[in-house]
């Protein structure tokens, strides 16, 4: 089976909040998978998502 070669790729989207405060923080880091347009947005995706290390609402940054 052919894979499709599309513009549409997964990306993983982690908080910052957590990942700077590692060592503090004892339930880890949150992250999310999604998917987005290379096409349309060719930079770093970032959006606010609810975190359930931190209890609320914060900026997830894209990695890798």
């Amino acid at each position: 089976m052919k894979k499709k070669k599309g513009p549409r790729i997964n990306v993983i989207l982690e908080c910052i909040f957590c990942r700077e405060n590692l060592k503090n923080n004892k339930n880890g880091v949150s992250r999310y998978l999604t998917s987005k347009n290379r096409k349309n947005t060719p930079n770093k995706l970032q959006l606010n998502k609810y975190c359930f290390c931190c209890k609320k609402s914060t900026l997830h940054k894209e990695i890798r």
